[in-house]
């Protein structure tokens, strides 16, 4: 019994390490390698569906987005998304070449609308994922320019 107990640390602590490794493969080599091309090729395929956003820490991340008028949906993985809970908090965009201003907030109560959203925005995620697992729905409403 006692290697059973080592074989299920082993897993624990491999587990860890590749969930750790894909986080820092994502945020130092994917991201700024598709920040560049966003900024290099504003009108380019991949510019159609994920645009930059800036978080109110100053990061910025590229996302895949939906565009409705002038409301773009965003679904977070991850914890970034809390900085927009409750009133919610401005934010900077830029999509196909363009700096936009809007306000963003995390749709957290109303699972149906973020599954309506989510069924255009991310139409090959599994729908037998846990509720936990889905992401949250971010909804921004793109300011006027001055």
């Amino acid at each position: 019994m006692v290697w059973l107990g080592k074989i299920i640390i082993a897993v624990v602590i491999i587990s860890a390490l590749l969930f750790a490794g894909m986080c820092l493969y994502y945020v130092y080599i994917v991201n700024p390698n598709v920040t560049a091309e966003l900024r290099a090729e504003p009108t380019g395929e991949r510019a159609k569906h994920v645009m930059l956003l800036t978080l109110p820490t100053g990061n910025t991340i590229p996302v895949n987005y939906l565009k409705k008028e002038t409301v773009i949906y965003v679904g977070a993985d991850g914890r970034w998304w809390r900085a927009f809970r409750g009133a919610g908090n401005n934010v900077e965009l830029f999509l196909q070449g363009t700096q936009l201003q809007g306000h963003a907030v995390a749709i957290t109560n109303d699972r149906q609308y973020r599954d309506d959203i989510f069924a255009k925005l991310r139409p090959t995620v599994p729908t037998w994922l846990p509720e936990w697992m889905k992401g949250v729905l971010i909804e921004i409403t793109i300011e006027e320019a001055s």
